[in-house]
């Protein structure tokens, strides 16, 4: 199954403002490169709750699922 890239592009908007800021930076540096895995990662991450999100990748929170730690060490990246 291949996921469309659109689709995760788009969902990468989010409400929570600092959390649009990481994405924005994110889809631009990174997001043309991820392998099919990863983007198959990103989209299940991006089914989380923004506010778990942004605890993940502003270290207030671990990250405790497998799949995502290494989508949200990109999003951390400055």
């Amino acid at each position: 199954m291949t996921i469309n890239r659109g689709r995760v592009r788009w969902q990468c908007r989010r409400a929570l403002l600092e959390l649009d800021l990481v994405f924005a930076r994110f889809l631009e540096r990174d997001f043309d490169r991820l392998t099919d895995d990863q983007l198959a990662d990103l989209d299940d991450l991006l089914r989380a709750d923004d506010y778990d999100i942004w605890a993940m990748v502003n270290g207030s929170a671990e990250c405790t699922v497998d799949r995502w730690k290494e989508m949200v060490g990109l999003l951390r990246q400055k």
